[in-house]
This record gives C-alpha cells, structure tokens and sequence, in this order.
C-alpha cells in the first residue's frame, strides 16, 4: 500500500485526506513514478472549495496535484527505465502521493543539479510562465509590468521575461524588493501610486488577479499586450489575453527550463516543503498569498 491525498466532497483544507491506496500499476506508454516532491498550486485550491466546478469539476473521491518528480519504478515506455529520475505533470489529479501513473510523453529527465523540491515544482509553474511571456510578445524596448511578481509563477515570469531583453517591472511586497531587483528587475509596491509607477509600460502580465486588468486598460495598454492567468473574468469581459495551460506544455521547454536550472540562468524559489501528512497545513500557507516562489510536498 502507498499514501495518497484524497477529498470526498468540496470544502476547505479540511476535506483533505491522506489514505492508503495501492501501487498504480502503468497501462501501455505510461509509467509508474516514485514522488520524490510535487509542488501545490493556487488552481488546485480553487478546485478542491468547488469554485472551479463549472470549468474542471471533480469526481469523488477526487485525488489531487499535477507537479511531480521522482524516480522510475515502473515502465511501458521505451527509453524511459526504472531508475531514471525524471520531472513530469499529470493531468489526473493524482501527484500528491508516494507514487503515481504518468504518461510517458509528460516526462523529461531531471538534470543532477536540479534539487528534488525544485524539479517538483517546475511544471506547472513553469509552463504557465513560458506561455504568459510569449502572449505578449516581449521584444527590446519593451517594458512589462508583472503582478504578483515573487510568486510561483511570477518568479519565474520576471526572470522569463529579462531574457527576452525588456526591462520588467515586478508589483511585489517590500519583502521581496531586494530579491527583485538581484534579478535586474525594477521593483514598486502594490497600492497607492502604483498608476504613476507604472507610467510607460508596453504591456502587462497579471499573475495575480484582483484588478490588475482593468489597471493596465486604464494605463491605455492595447489588449494584445495584457495576459492575465488569474483573472477568468476579465479575459471575457475585456477581451484581453489567459494563455497559461500546464496541459498543454511542450515537455521540451520543461525540459529547457530544467536546463536553466541545472546552469544557473533560473532560479525556483521554494518558500517552504511539507511531508505529505502536512497537505493541509501546506494550503493553509499558500492561501495566506504572500509566499516567495513555490509551496512543495515531499512525500
């Protein structure tokens, strides 16, 4: 038997359960990964309390996560042998766990200078982040504001975005200014004077929700140039941008990601890791909204 996290109805952190299942055994392309870590990501709350029914309802008893990295135990995959250390993503619910089934397509390996918890943590965080660049089409000269900008995804996003040689502007917390700006990103506070702060951007990426579309309309962005990941509404009432799908993520920029990581050229921050036991506590966290980078489990 294995642990996995399990919830039979929609609800808070208290729904959460971690049970004992069996071992999944791999069908044909698929294999069986041993969890060495699988991050948490703000949808996958959002799912559990229901909010998201409507669009990815849940089917109970529901499992949960998509992030993961581990080590091979089982495999139908041809090139892909037990013992291989790989980082890969799910799509059905079910990293949170000791062990789970993947597709053999959603897997890359994992270079040896990746630690656990980051290579666990890359996935959906960072395909979110590739695709949210790329809908704006950052170009030298530009200059982009990105919310949330210490963030699981923002992180990733700022550093995303220097690469593409335009100056980033990061809506953070006075907490992670100095973290900002050690990346070459221009750090400013959220709140009062935050219009005039922003005089001069070329487009917005909102990674953060809670008004920030409407702030880059008003500062007379075209909607072309606006990506928001968190704010559902506003792409139907303003028409602006929501790229961001893990789904449908090339493995081979992960995999270029990952490189990154193993080179030095891309940080993951992890704010804190949590034993599987500790799920709920590890949401507790998350909801709070004010952590640098990423939340993981480490089964």
């Amino acid at each position: 038997m294995a642990k996995a996290v399990r919830f039979d109805e929609y609800g808070d952190v208290n729904v959460l359960q971690v049970v004992d299942v069996e071992v999944p055994e791999p069908g044909d392309g698929q294999v069986v990964v041993r969890v060495k870590a699988a991050s948490i990501n703000p949808g996958e709350a959002k799912i559990r309390e229901g909010l998201m029914h409507s669009r990815w309802p849940a089917t109970f008893p529901s499992g949960e996560g998509s992030d993961l990295a581990g080590v091979v135990v089982k495999s139908t995959v041809d090139g892909i042998d037990v013992g291989d250390e790989v980082i890969g993503f799910t799509d059905n619910r079910a990293s949170h766990a000791e062990y789970v089934v993947v597709e053999g397509k959603n897997v890359t390996p994992k270079p040896a200078n990746v630690p656990w918890e980051v290579a666990g943590a890359l996935f959906v965080a960072g395909s979110t982040a590739v695709a949210a660049v790329r809908a704006v089409d950052l170009k030298p000269g530009d200059t982009v504001a990105v919310s949330g900008a210490a963030g699981g995804v923002g992180s990733l996003v700022v550093q995303l975005a220097k690469r593409t040689g335009a100056e980033v502007v990061g809506i953070a917390g006075p907490a992670n200014h100095d973290w900002l700006a050690s990346h070459g990103v221009k750090p400013v506070a959220y709140g009062d004077g935050l219009a005039a702060a922003l005089a001069g951007i070329t487009a917005f990426i909102d990674t953060y929700g809670s008004g920030y579309v409407k702030l880059a309309l008003e500062l007379g962005l075209p909607t072309d140039r606006i990506n928001t990941i968190a704010d559902f509404p506003a792409i139907a009432e303003y028409g602006v941008k929501g790229e961001g799908s893990a789904s449908a993520s090339d493995i081979n920029e992960i995999a270029e990601l990952a490189r990154l990581v193993d080179a030095g050229e891309l940080e993951v921050p992890i704010a804190a890791t949590y034993p599987l036991s500790e799920v709920r506590a590890a949401y507790t966290e998350l909801a709070k909204g004010h952590t640098r980078g990423k939340i993981v489990l480490v089964p």
